[in-house]
C-alpha cells in the first residue's frame, strides 16, 4: 500500500508540471505513452492486492486513467492528457459525496482520527464541511475540464498544480481551525497546547 500511495503522489504532484514542460519538447503520444509507465504498474499492484469482489471499484477510476491516456496516445491530441486531473477530482468527488449517503461523513473519519468522540455538534459541522469539500472538487474538475478543452496548458498548469492544492490547504487549515474554535476541544499535540492558550476550552455547559 506504501508503493501504492508514493506512486499516486509522484503522479498527482509531478503530473501538472512534467505535462507544461513536456508539451513544449515532446508529441502527445509520447506523452501519454511516458505517463502509461507510471499508471500501469499501480494499476496491477491494485488488482494483486485488491479482494475479488472489491475488483472493479478498486480498478475503476485506474482504468479510466488508463483508456484517457491512450486515446491521447493514439489520437495524438493534448487535450486527453490534460483531462486527468478531472478524474482525479470526480473521482474524489464520488468518495466524498459516496459517504453523505452513510451514517459517517469522509471529514468525520478524519476527525474521529484525531477524537475518538465527537458531540452532535461536531458530527453536523464534519457533515456540512464534507458538502463543502463536494463542492470544490467539483470546481477543481470543471476548471481542469474548462483549461484542458481550450487547450491552454499554462492556465492549466497553474491551477492544477498550485491554485487547486492552494485551495484545498485553505479550506483543510480553516475548517481546522473552525472546528477548535466552536467546540474547544483538543488533543495532547502541540498545536492544540497553541490553540487551546488562543481559544481556551469552554467551562462544561457554556454555550
Amino acid at each position: 500500500m506504501r508503493v501504492l500511495a508514493l506512486l499516486d503522489a509522484l503522479l498527482v504532484l509531478a503530473y501538472p508540471v512534467a505535462i507544461l514542460y513536456s508539451l513544449g519538447h515532446f508529441s502527445a503520444r509520447a506523452i501519454g505513452l511516458v505517463a502509461l509507465a507510471f499508471v500501469i504498474p499501480g494499476m496491477l499492484l491494485r488488482a494483486r492486492r485488491a479482494p475479488r469482489e472489491h475488483l472493479a471499484a478498486a480498478l475503476r477510476v485506474p482504468l479510466s486513467i488508463l483508456a484517457l491516456l491512450l486515446l491521447g496516445a493514439w489520437l495524438n491530441d493534448a487535450r486527453f492528457v490534460l483531462a486527468l486531473p478531472v478524474l482525479v477530482n470526480l473521482a474524489l468527488l464520488l468518495q466524498f459525496g459516496a459517504s453523505l449517503r452513510g451514517d459517517v461523513s469522509m471529514i468525520e473519519r478524519f476527525a474521529r482520527m484525531q477524537k475518538s468522540e465527537l458531540s452532535v455538534g461536531e458530527v453536523a459541522h464534519c457533515r456540512q464541511t464534507t458538502w463543502v469539500w463536494c463542492g470544490l472538487f467539483l470546481v477543481n474538475a470543471g476548471m481542469s475540464l474548462v483549461l484542458a478543452l481550450l487547450g491552454m496548458t499554462r492556465a492549466w498548469a497553474i491551477w492544477t498544480g498550485g491554485v487547486a492544492y492552494g485551495l484545498m490547504g485553505l479550506l483543510f487549515t480553516s475548517e481546522y481551525l473552525l472546528r477548535r474554535f466552536r467546540f474547544r476541544a483538543y488533543g495532547r499535540g502541540p498545536h492544540d497546547k497553541l490553540l487551546a492558550k488562543l481559544w481556551p476550552p469552554r467551562e462544561q455547559g457554556e454555550a
